[in-house]
């Protein structure tokens, strides 16, 4: 049994170049191999949000608190609140993130391939995100 102690894990802000406002994420575990998880906890301020990108095995998001948005490529924009659990194929193109006024958080988790967790790709324009 290992325990990681709340509070041992810092959070950090999101890199910019993955994500459109301020995000942070507090990791919550990445297993070391032959296991694949990774969870984290990530909380999007109003507005911000991931850019698109894909999961070679596949997401599931688990929202905690407040109300967001996600899409999948070539199909409408979902809305996603506290409770929810959001499933993405793999190789599924999508993004997630916050509401225009709301903020939001969940934990986010997926298992690698070959080492990667996910493959960013371009931005989530303001005009993709508005709908």
């Amino acid at each position: 049994m290992k325990i990681i102690a709340c509070g041992s894990v810092p959070t950090v802000i999101a890199p910019e170049k993955y994500f459109t406002g301020r995000v942070w994420q507090t990791p919550i575990i990445e297993k070391e191999a032959p296991a694949r998880l990774r969870a984290i906890m990530v909380g999007f301020e109003p507005g911000a949000r991931t850019h698109w990108h894909t999961h070679p095995l596949g997401q599931t998001l688990y929202v905690v608190s407040g109300a967001g948005l996600a899409q999948s490529w070539g199909e409408p924009i979902q809305a996603i609140r506290a409770g929810d659990v959001i499933s993405f194929a793999p190789d599924e193109k999508h993004w997630h993130g916050a509401g225009p006024k709301s903020a939001m958080a969940h934990i986010a988790m997926q298992e690698a391939l070959d080492g990667v967790h996910a493959d960013w790709l371009e931005k989530v324009t303001d005009e993709q995100y508005g709908g």
